[in-house]
Formats: structure tokens, sequence, C-alpha cells
């Protein structure tokens, strides 16, 4: 019979080896793990770096081109109740109508349904958990997160950085 130190080190030396070989997931503090073929992705939309900062406040380039996140109940679109459109702020893409904007209580945008053909996702296994990733599919900046606790119809809770996206009001 193994003593709880023996158990402990034989189970943290199997962890490590299977962390090492990929059975686990990674832990990462920077950008989300991605496949090759998903970095390789071509995007309508390129900027070099340098023009991406020139387009971009330093927020908004940390966000949406290096996956960041804004804090919590920072941004003004997340009380932003009007009729219109929100578009990504790299490109001008409309992904939500405000239509679907709900209040989550999470302290970012929220909305239950994007516009179609607006956003495409990918995993996103940063921090040691496995999510889904939201980015605009014209220029595939980063936007946030989709989970499954939403409201109906969807059940979907797109969760969104104020600072990716701009509003544009619906004119009469």
């Amino acid at each position: 019979m193994f003593s709880r130190r023996q158990f402990l080190v034989a189970g943290g030396g199997l962890g490590v080896a299977a962390l090492a070989i990929g059975l686990l997931p990674k832990f990462s503090t920077g950008t989300a793990l991605i496949s090759e073929a998903e970095a390789a992705q071509v995007f309508e939309v390129t900027h070099s770096d340098s023009e991406w900062h020139t387009i971009l406040s330093d927020e908004q380039y940390e966000i949406l081109r290096e996956e960041g996140t804004e804090r919590a109940y920072s941004s003004p679109l997340n009380n932003e109740h009007r009729d219109g459109t929100f578009a990504c702020a790299g490109c001008d893409l409309p992904l939500f109508s405000s239509a679907t904007k709900f209040d989550s209580r999470t302290g970012w945008p929220s909305f239950w349904a994007p516009l179609d053909k607006a956003v495409a996702t990918r995993q996103d296994r940063t921090f040691g958990m496995v999510r889904e990733e939201v980015h605009c599919r014209r220029c595939g900046g980063h936007l946030g997160h989709v989970f499954d606790d939403g409201p109906k119809p969807t059940g979907l809770r797109y969760c969104m950085n104020g600072l990716a996206m701009k509003f544009e009001p619906r004119t009469v």
C-alpha cells in the first residue's frame, strides 16, 4: 500500500508527464492556444502591426490584437440602450444588433446572438480552462467569449469587450 506522500509524488509526476505530452490543458497568461491552420488564417482586412497601432488606441490594440480583456463595468457600451448596431472597432464590420443585447450582470456588453456571418469562434485554452473565443470574422480581432448560460431563444451569452466595438445608433 502507498503512503499519502508516495501517492502525491507519483500523481504529480504523472500530471507533469501528461502535460508534457499534451493530455492536460496548457496554462498560459498570454494569447489563446490556436492551431497552425487557425494561425495561418487570412482575413479580409489586414494591417501591419504598426498600422494597427495607428488605427487603434493602446487599450483597443491590447484587446483586439493581443486578446486582452477590459475591466468589468468600465465600458460605456455596457449601458448603451439605444437602437442601433455594435460594430468592430478594428474594421467597422457590423457585429451585433441592439435587439439582441441584454444585461448579463457581468460588467461587459452581452448579446444572445451575433449578426449573420459577423463573428467566428475558436477554442481558447488560456488560464487552464476551455472556452470559446469570439473574434471578428473580417479582421480577426478578439471580441470576447461565448458561453451557454444566456437567455432564450439561443441560450447563449456573447460576452464582449466594449473597447473592441463601437456603437452606431439607428437613424430615422
